[in-house]
């Protein structure tokens, strides 16, 4: 398959953006999360405002990005964004609200913190709707792969937590964080079943084998 040259690249990932960024007083944010699958860990949620230029080279989908590339990005988005921040909800939490209303807190903490740094009015997210949050809210399905914000946003969360499990895995080496980020390997699951949960671990994910 022949592969595209990266500004046009670039320019096609920004189009749902640059509909935002072309409307007065439009202050667009995208918004994403990552970990809601895993046994062990936060989900974490990434949002940015991103200006229209420039356009950060590279900047697609996270799981589209190699560990080092993301690395880079992470430094470049937060010193590019107009405002950008995470938030994390803690394993604890999951259990006792489930992974959904998580993962909703985990994103209406994110905004509320944006927000009072730069008041937001439009937010494009990733397959989700229904935040309460004062902004109009636009979904896309799989928008981390057709919007520049969103994707900016998705490295972001994928960085900071990928961060966070490296260091989990210093403490409690036994369950592999450090190569499975937290998620259900043979390897983790085997861990789990051998040494039972660590402080870290969603024990409402994890009942079968404890």
């Amino acid at each position: 398959m022949t592969r595209i040259p990266e500004e046009e690249r670039l320019l096609l990932l920004s189009e749902r953006d640059r509909v935002f960024w072309e409307q007065p007083s439009c202050v667009l944010a995208g918004m994403d999360e990552v970990g809601r699958g895993p046994l062990a860990g936060p989900v974490v949620v990434g949002l940015a405002v991103m200006p229209p230029e420039p356009l950060l080279r590279y900047v697609n989908d996270s799981k589209k990005v190699t560990e080092k590339r993301r690395e880079v990005l992470h430094g470049q988005i937060k010193e590019t964004a107009l405002c950008c921040t995470t938030a994390w909800v803690e394993p604890a939490v999951i259990d006792e609200i489930n992974i959904l209303e998580a993962t909703k807190l985990a994103f209406v903490n994110a905004f509320e913190a944006a927000n009072q740094e730069m008041p937001i009015t439009d937010v494009l997210l990733d397959a989700l709707s229904g935040l309460d949050i004062p902004a109009r809210q636009h979904s896309l399905i799989h928008g981390d792969a057709l919007s520049y914000s969103i994707a900016s946003a998705s490295i972001l969360a994928k960085v900071e937590r990928d961060r966070y499990m490296i260091e989990m895995d210093k403490l409690y080496p036994q369950y592999g964080f450090a190569r499975n980020k937290g998620y259900g390997t043979a390897e983790h699951i085997e861990a789990i079943k051998t040494y039972g949960p660590c402080p870290i671990h969603r024990r409402s994910f994890i009942q079968k084998w404890i």
